[in-house]
């Protein structure tokens, strides 16, 4: 039991995991959300997603426009998630219980644990390739158990750590990236037409486009994981942080991802063109770029291990119900740490061509997801849970929650036709649009519709009662850190 304010510690690790978050550790600034976002969005990775459009065939004011739409679209989502935190007290996964059911939500866990995975993957690759490059000391193997390792440390520590870090990383990543903007601007050629309104193309446009906001959307799953701990009255501020945070880190280096995408053409390589570019300003501007850089995927490296932790302890708790402890903490971070590394080396043959269409199946599977959750939250149950109930397997959420699985299933159903997944799938209807995917366009509405439709006849106000009636003992059971 933890007497002080703040995250609840066992021997300088976070104890707390998917368990609610009583008032009395609530703590922390709500403008401290703001750092934490733009850093998870300020790196190498969030680059390589700005130069789809250029690589298909777009020129660069049309792939700058398809970024800043495809961002403010996915970031108003994920910004809208985050707002649950403080006023849940809970990760964000565990809270499709709700709508999926004790068990049930295992179906949506399982595609979280995934993207997890997936994006450490990538981000260690890069990670990887960035350290390398800029200290010339070692190969890229040994950089990689080297950033898993301290990814992992950080990720153990928790909550306040990775706050800590990301807010005092953001100052200096700020410096590096206005430092790379100035040379990108002012010492890179772009071919002719780049700025030209006529030479539209909807097929690299709506791929810009659609990855940029699944980009954004893909934090939706873990977002609230980083916001449970502040008060309950700073949902709206939280919105607002996350928000600007994400948007500004992602516009920002997508568009320099493009330019540099536009200036190097056919010769583009990620890791070379960004030390390239930055070399420009003045010689060994480039090694500090990439250092910096691989410090911002370090951060989101852990970020990744922290909220796969928390679905993985999810995903078992479905199964067998367990008590969340340090120990099981250390274990699920450990296991997601194995998997990243296992796997980066495969990865990394062809990077560009695997992260595009990763970012295609995240957007796939996490849509539907995101529509039946933010629905449920803001229209069905307006942010009123009675949340002991989503710990016990058999409390009135169920064990499977038909209305959220069956408006998921059909929301992933009728956009498949519409998928324009590269080299994996194309559907009729994307095909004969010449390759344009709006897929975004057709799941998002038809779940959520789907979903308020087949919960017309939930009793939300006696839901409401039950967690009045509920909300001492649950403050009691999480002060003493034991199962409510």
């Amino acid at each position: 039991m933890s007497t002080a304010t703040g995250p609840a510690t066992g021997r300088g690790l976070e104890v707390r995991s998917i368990d609610y978050v009583p008032l009395n550790e609530r703590h922390g600034k709500v403008s401290h959300i703001g750092p934490l976002w733009f850093m998870s969005n300020a790196q190498i990775a969030t680059l390589a997603v700005g130069l789809i459009s250029i690589t298909t065939g777009g020129n660069l004011i049309w792939s700058l426009i398809a970024i800043a739409v495809g961002v403010l679209v996915g970031t108003l989502f994920m910004a809208a998630h985050s707002s649950q935190g403080p006023q849940l007290g809970l990760p964000q996964m565990i809270q499709s219980r709700p709508q999926f059911g004790y068990v049930g939500a295992l179906l949506v866990w399982l595609f979280a644990y995934l993207q997890y995975a997936g994006f450490n993957v990538f981000n260690t690759v890069l990670a990887g390739e960035a350290v390398a490059g800029s200290v010339h000391l070692g190969n890229e193997t040994v950089w990689f158990w080297v950033i898993t390792i301290v990814a992992a440390a950080v990720a153990l520590f928790g909550y306040d750590l990775i706050h800590g870090f990301e807010r005092y990383l953001t100052y200096l990543t700020i410096i590096m990236l206005a430092l790379l903007t100035v040379a990108t601007l002012t010492h890179l050629e772009l071919p002719g037409g780049a700025f030209n309104l006529a030479e539209f193309h909807l097929v690299p446009f709506l791929g810009q486009l659609g990855v940029a906001a699944g980009y954004q959307i893909s934090w939706a799953i873990y977002v609230s994981d980083y916001s449970r701990y502040l008060p309950p009255e700073s949902g709206r501020g939280t919105f607002k942080w996350t928000f600007w945070g994400s948007a500004l880190g992602g516009i920002w280096v997508m568009f320099l991802g493009s330019f540099i995408a536009a200036a190097a053409g056919e010769g583009f390589d990620t890791i070379s063109s960004i030390q390239n570019t930055a070399d420009k300003l003045f010689p060994g501007f480039g090694s500090i770029a990439l250092f910096v850089a691989a410090l911002g995927l370090v951060s989101v490296t852990a970020l990744n291990m922290y909220g796969g932790s928390l679905t993985l302890i999810s995903s078992i708790d479905s199964l067998r119900r367990i008590r969340p402890t340090v120990r099981i903490r250390v274990v699920t971070i450990v296991i997601t740490a194995a998997i990243s590394l296992v796997f980066a080396n495969i990865a990394s043959a062809d990077f560009l061509a695997n992260f595009n269409d990763f970012l295609l199946l995240v957007l796939y599977f996490f849509i539907p997801w995101t529509a039946v959750n933010l629905t449920d939250y803001f229209i069905v149950r307006k942010g009123h849970y009675a949340i002991a109930e989503i710990f016990h397997p058999n409390g009135i959420y169920g064990r499977w929650g038909w209305p959220g699985i069956t408006a998921y299933l059909l929301g992933f159903v009728v956009m498949i036709p519409f998928f324009a997944a590269g080299k994996l799938f194309v559907g009729p209807a994307a095909e004969a649009m010449g390759g344009a995917d709006i897929s975004l366009f057709i799941g998002l509405p038809v779940s959520a519709v789907i979903y308020w439709a087949l919960t017309r006849r939930i009793d939300t106000a006696a839901e409401w009662r039950l967690a009045k009636s509920q909300a001492d003992e649950l403050e009691k059971a999480a002060k003493m850190h034991v199962e409510p």
